[in-house]
């Protein structure tokens, strides 16, 4: 896509933090310590949350907001919250599900798959199955009909740990290192920095290994996380990806007969996932692109994420969120 077809390109910085165990399987089994693994960045080793999860679950989560707004009591218990009328509370020009006209032919089955991607978006209006190709969520994720198909207006990055929980013998301690925060850090191979400086020697897990000297952090390198710089150890980028995934937590399961309602036999299986406290950073970008007067403004969109993100709080994110998995804290700077 050449340049004069965008303007306006809007990077967004999100911070999230892991509420519950995060698993995002790789679809298949392994012979080894755990049957069912993690997403893992193929370079570093060290598990992340895939763009590709975080755009499917969010596009899913601004459909019902959406859907939840069409609702009469909805908007009058909104409204009431909010001490507005009805109409006040929906004439704001930054309300984002009147402001987009098209939004009237959204159902939720705009955040799936489009199981009639062969008919054109007139027809895609009287049916109640695909993308309806009008609505703010078709609009800024992106859809494809037979006759026209439209690419997004974001772009979403890996979500990427940025500190990381290890029980320590003074405590949880988070964990990073100067790749991770994309900074410059000097610091002596098998040796740690922390913030203080004088504990001598630190166990991350049952690694056991020298406190060299204090780290350079600042509150500004922390993000939105509430950390406390006191907590947070610097490791070098060598020892870092063996850490967290010696770390990671590992769960025991077992099938149930849904006859019998014991356990079936031979069915315990082991599942890994990012600990809970985990702290993340990726990015969001968005384009409004020239030439497309259809496309809704890009704030509108960012109004919509940032309605939307609720529900990685209750809802989660990945697989297994009925066994505790999954749930996440985000915030978008």
């Amino acid at each position: 896509m050449s340049e004069n077809q965008n303007k306006n390109p809007k990077p967004t910085e999100i911070f999230a933090i892991a509420t519950d165990p995060i698993y995002i399987g790789t679809g298949g089994y392994n012979i080894g310590r755990v049957d069912n693994t993690i997403v893992r960045d193929p370079i570093t080793n060290i598990p992340k949350i895939p763009g590709s999860s975080l755009a499917g679950t969010w596009r899913y989560y601004v459909a019902l907001e959406l859907q939840s707004h069409f609702k009469d009591d909805y908007k009058k218990d909104l409204a009431k919250r909010a001490g507005k009328k009805i109409e006040e509370l929906f004439d704001d020009p930054q309300n984002w599900m009147k402001k987009i006209d098209g939004n009237r032919f959204a159902r939720i089955k705009c955040a799936g798959q489009d199981e009639a991607s062969k008919i054109s978006l007139e027809e895609a209006q009287n049916i109640n199955t695909g993308h309806c190709g009008h609505c703010i969520v078709c609009k800024a994720f992106g859809f494809s009909k037979e006759k026209k198909a439209s690419q997004g207006m974001l772009f979403f990055s890996d979500l990427n740990i940025l500190f990381f929980p290890v029980f320590t013998r003074l405590g949880v301690r988070w964990i990073t290192s100067p790749k991770l925060l994309n900074k410059e850090i000097a610091i002596s191979e098998n040796t740690i920095l922390t913030k203080n400086g004088d504990e001598q020697y630190l166990n991350l897990g049952w690694l056991n290994l020298e406190v060299s000297g204090c780290h350079i952090l600042e509150e500004r390198d922390l993000g939105n996380s509430d950390l406390n710089l006191n907590d947070v150890v610097v490791v070098p980028d060598s020892l870092i990806s063996q850490i967290i995934n010696s770390n990671l937590e590992v769960r025991t399961s077992v099938s149930i007969d849904p006859i019998t309602g014991a356990a079936k036999e031979k069915a315990l299986f082991t599942s890994e996932a990012i600990p809970r406290g985990t702290i993340f950073c990726g990015e969001i970008r968005g384009f409004q692109r020239e030439g497309d007067d259809s496309l809704p403004d890009l704030d509108l969109v960012w109004n919509a994420l940032e309605d939307s993100k609720k529900y990685f709080k209750s809802l989660g994110i990945g697989g297994m969120t009925t066994r505790g998995f999954g749930r996440l804290k985000i915030m978008l700077i």
